[in-house]
């Protein structure tokens, strides 16, 4: 099973590619999965610009034909987000909106951070969209309150064992999930 972890904010100063950093090394150590590390900013999408709806799968762009290929390719997601304005990045919206059949029958687990919610809020509303594009998100998540904090000064995410606890238990539910849909697909 191919568990691809999506980083999904692209702006300069993130602190996301820490924290999926440590989620990909939880995640190998798991061994259930092929891990494969995906940057939303290294697809550089622009904002939706496909003349086709994306049920079509009639894609124009380069850019959009290698992203359907890396959503395609995944048994699992686990997207790695922070809150924006208590939802979702512009740039995770964007990307789940250029393919639809691609996410279609998967699992995704989610690991949010931010500041005193740890990014709940963004979580909550990420499971709406996802459901939309028939992907079954998961309960389990871990959920990272006041994340600069836990950045240290070499750019590393030093989790607290809940967080590596909470991660393990969604694995392991994702793999569950992972398994059972496969047979939809």
């Amino acid at each position: 099973m191919k568990l691809h972890i999506i980083t999904c904010s692209t702006r300069p100063g993130r602190i996301g590619p820490y924290v999926a950093k440590w989620f990909s090394e939880v995640a190998v150590q798991h061994g259930k999965f092929e891990v494969v590390p995906v940057d939303l900013a290294e697809f550089n999408l622009p904002v939706y610009d496909e003349p086709e709806h994306p049920i079509r799968q009639q894609y124009q762009h380069a850019h959009t034909k290698n992203w359907a290929a890396s959503v395609s390719a995944a048994d699992a997601y686990v997207f790695v987000t922070p809150e924006y304005n208590f939802g979702p990045p512009p740039s995770l919206l964007n990307a789940l909106n250029y393919v639809y059949k691609e996410w279609n029958y998967k699992p995704a687990g989610i690991v949010s951070y931010g500041g005193i919610s740890g990014g709940l809020r963004s979580a909550q509303i990420l499971k709406q969209t996802l459901t939309t594009l028939k992907i079954m998100p998961m309960m389990e998540a871990v959920a990272i309150q006041n994340v600069s904090t836990l950045i240290s000064e070499h750019k590393q995410f030093m989790p607290s064992e809940h967080h590596t606890s909470s991660a393990v238990t969604m694995l392991n539910e994702l793999y569950k999930w992972a398994q059972a849909l496969k047979t939809l697909r």
